[in-house]
């Protein structure tokens, strides 16, 4: 005689579902906190993102506050065969300043001086895999982004 698993199976993918929230909603727990991937919504405190004064790549897809008179530096480790694209910025609040940090080939490094109130989205990119001749390689890129909320002091 065989055992049919298709009863325990329909009652685990169901309890699956359920624990996943489909169609529930979130409650806010009034932390004050923000994930570093979500965004800052107009009228939300300043303690909605974090102030760091160096971002690297593991801050990727997160929003940081600095106020304005502050300097927030950017420091991308890559390699000569995985170099990171300059930053480029959009938005306004930031202004290019000195990193003032000898740089290797393929890294990033740039320092931003907070000058007005604003939003800045800063962004690079690199290869995913090292790039040589006659060698066999990915077209992926690794992305990296970040957004600074500038607030007055």
């Amino acid at each position: 005689m065989r055992r049919s698993i298709l009863g325990p199976s329909l009652a685990v993918a169901t309890l699956a579902l359920a624990l996943t929230g489909c169609g529930g909603t979130k409650s806010d727990t009034g932390s004050g906190s923000v994930s570093p991937s979500s965004s800052p919504t107009p009228g939300k405190s300043r303690s909605a993102c974090t102030a760091k004064e160096t971002l690297a790549a593991t801050d990727t897809n997160g929003t940081f506050c600095l106020t304005t008179g502050n300097t927030v530096r950017i420091l991308l480790d890559g390699t000569a065969t995985r170099p990171w694209t300059p930053v480029k910025t959009a938005g306004s609040g930031l202004e290019a300043t000195n990193s003032g940090i000898l740089i290797r080939p393929g890294d990033a490094s740039n320092a931003f001086k907070a000058v007005s109130a604003g939003t800045v989205k800063l962004t690079s990119s690199r290869p995913l895999c090292a790039t040589a001749p006659h060698k066999i390689s990915c077209k992926g890129i690794q992305e990296w982004s970040v957004t600074v909320v500038v607030t007055t002091a």
